[in-house]
């Protein structure tokens, strides 16, 4: 898996988008959340004009398929370039690494229960963030659902 999600997000090898989001979607399956909106984990626009594509995007576009729920990007932005997650020592590092980082365009999420898709959870600052500032938007409920959780 290690190895899969690394290619996927470091390699452009994109087509393990779909098998990687069928993973996420029997999950699901096994383990329903109450969502009706999925939100990938925004990139900044220096980081996807880098990498080419946010591989959350593409996990969420697929997973949208699967399990049949609308996605909306673009209502979540990533404001701070933050240096990656696994670069930082510590759970409070990674706290303040994402502090203001996000902002919600407009309230078009007020009401809604949104689940947030990312590749990888490391301390689960970046969800936490994202989820902070969902609901300050109005959204009802937040929930993540990631490939892996690093330990």
């Amino acid at each position: 898996m290690r190895q899969a999600i690394l290619q996927f997000k470091y390699q452009n090898v994109k087509a393990l988008a779909a098998p990687l989001a069928q993973l996420m979607g029997e999950y699901l399956g096994a383990h329903p959340l109450p969502a009706d909106t999925l939100i990938p984990v925004p990139l900044h626009p220096r980081r996807l004009r880098e990498r080419g594509y946010n591989q959350s995007s593409l996990l969420a576009r697929e997973l949208s398929k699967l399990a049949s729920l609308p996605i909306v990007e673009g209502a979540l932005l990533r404001l701070k370039n933050t240096p990656p997650q696994t670069k930082t020592n510590s759970a409070e590092d990674r706290q303040s690494n994402v502090a203001g980082a996000f902002t919600c365009r407009d309230r078009q999420l007020a009401g809604r229960r949104i689940l947030l898709i990312d590749d990888v959870c490391t301390s689960g600052a970046t969800l936490d963030a994202c989820a902070t500032t969902l609901k300050r938007a109005g959204a009802t409920s937040v929930w993540g659902l990631t490939l892996a959780r690093e330990v």
